[in-house]
């Protein structure tokens, strides 16, 4: 196997970004991108850098497996090329839908977006608050038993604390009016924008390595920052209506059964970042908009969802899972799930989750194995592929070099490994080990005879 790694983190048509920036949205990108963006997405200066190595154009078509909000999507379709998205995260996906959705009318959207900001502030001053926080500076507000909350089983989804009571009922009142127009044209920008505005700053939410929940504000703006958003796709809109369209087709669906949704034979290229092995669950990321924008109900809404996600952590591994065939007889693999479970006993781990920490990762690299298995069926021969993956040790300190594995299992399912480009690095924060994400890139020759076992 070619095992060629470069330290490359730029295109040459891009300019040098600093390891600690480059994961940011340039201003110039932000267009339709910066309308709902998952807190760990990648940039879209890294889909163009791959776009324009595999030669992609509008008579080519890009394939994201692992679509998350749209990024390479969203970037392809201003580039004009052709493009696929799937994606199990029912939030994530509604996000990617809207945002490549520019055929409206902006005039009418901010006047739309200002005549239901005034009816929700004349709701408000109904309720005898503001949206500037300036009723409740001093002490606990006692809210009267008909402002609006979630359901005893929709709180329990969410994280605690994760928004306060009051700026919850405002959000929600909100919510009531936008729904009022469920068959405009505008509706879901409308809803987008409020998931936006209610996690970025009317909630209690901040996003770090994982998802926490800052000290409770007694009462937080939402009409303002949700005029914000909208104001922001208002802009957008203007700037990328003219552009040359370019379809996109998106499937909310599992990637591990791709070929049920994606043509034979119709895909020039994948550009992608799967969940990567370690113990973030993606789900609590976007737990409070799913919620709100009743994508997620109760626990079995949950727990369905989570079944067609990559078994990439504790929590979503469910009896009956068996990824794990596929990589059956994979050494590296093997060893490194023996290593795991070692040390959970050196070190008398003995929760439920931490039993899982072995069973898990083979489960990640089965699931992955028979995505890319499926993934043959429909690419074209010399169909070129970047996934973008990164190291961790979050299974007691055991470091899974993630992109070195997965070219392994491609290049047993008869992939080409063309090479493994360094993303950016970071230390990790126990272990003090420089921990690469990296871009690993393939090329599918074509079918060749189908290699059974994964070693």
């Amino acid at each position: 196997m070619l095992k060629t790694r470069t330290n490359a983190t730029n295109s040459p048509k891009e300019p040098l970004v600093k390891n600690g920036e480059i994961n940011k949205l340039f201003e110039d990108d932000k267009a339709a991108h910066r309308w709902y963006r998952f807190v760990l997405s990648y940039p879209p200066h890294l889909v163009r850098r791959y776009v324009e190595e595999f030669g992609m154009s509008k008579n080519h078509c890009v394939l994201d497996p692992f679509c998350g909000t749209g990024t390479t999507v969203v970037e392809c379709k201003k580039l004009g090329i052709p493009s696929i998205g799937v994606e199990a995260n029912k939030m994530a996906f509604y996000a990617s839908t809207v945002k490549v959705d520019w055929n409206v009318r902006s005039n009418m959207l901010k006047q739309l977006a200002d005549r239901i900001a005034d009816q929700t502030l004349e709701a408000f001053s109904r309720d005898h608050i503001d949206d500037d926080s300036t009723f409740f500076r001093t002490e606990e507000p006692i809210l009267p038993k008909y402002y609006r909350r979630l359901s005893e089983e929709q709180q329990k989804l969410i994280l605690k604390d994760s928004i306060s009571p009051l700026p919850l009922h405002k959000a929600l009142l909100l919510l009531e009016i936008i729904e009022q127009h469920k068959r405009s044209r505008y509706y879901s920008h409308m809803r987008l924008a409020l998931a936006k505005a209610v996690v970025f700053t009317s909630s209690n939410l901040h996003f770090g390595p994982e998802v926490g929940v800052r000290t409770p504000k007694r009462d937080s703006p939402v009409v303002a920052p949700w005029l914000a958003a909208m104001d922001e796709i208002v802009e957008d809109v203007k700037e990328l209506s003219g552009k040359p369209s370019a379809p996109v087709d998106l499937y909310w669906a599992d990637a591990r059964d791709i070929n049920q949704h994606v043509s034979p034979n119709s895909v020039d290229a994948v550009i992608t970042s799967p969940p990567y092995p370690n113990e973030k669950d993606y789900t609590r990321t976007t737990r409070l908009e799913s919620v709100l924008l009743n994508f997620i109900q109760n626990k079995a809404d949950l727990r369905a969802m989570k079944h067609d996600l990559i078994r990439s952590n504790t929590r979503n591994v469910y009896k009956g899972d068996d990824d794990d065939v596929w990589i059956q007889d994979h050494k590296s693999i093997n060893r490194i799930a023996e290593k795991i479970e070692k040390r959970r006993v050196e070190l008398g781990k003995t929760s439920g989750f931490e039993r899982l920490y072995a069973k898990v990762t083979k489960l990640y690299f089965g699931g992955m194995a028979r995505h890319l298995a499926q993934l043959k069926g429909i690419l074209r021969p010399g169909a070129h592929l970047a996934y973008v993956v990164g190291d961790q040790a979050s299974y007691l300190r055991v470091m899974i070099r993630t992109g070195e594995l997965l070219a392994e299992i491609a290049e047993a399912l008869g992939y080409e490994v063309v090479r493994i480009d360094l993303f950016r690095t970071r230390i990790a924060t126990v272990t003090k080990e420089m921990m690469r994400e990296e871009v690993l890139v393939l090329r599918w020759p074509g079918r060749r005879k189908y290699i059974r076992s994964i070693t």
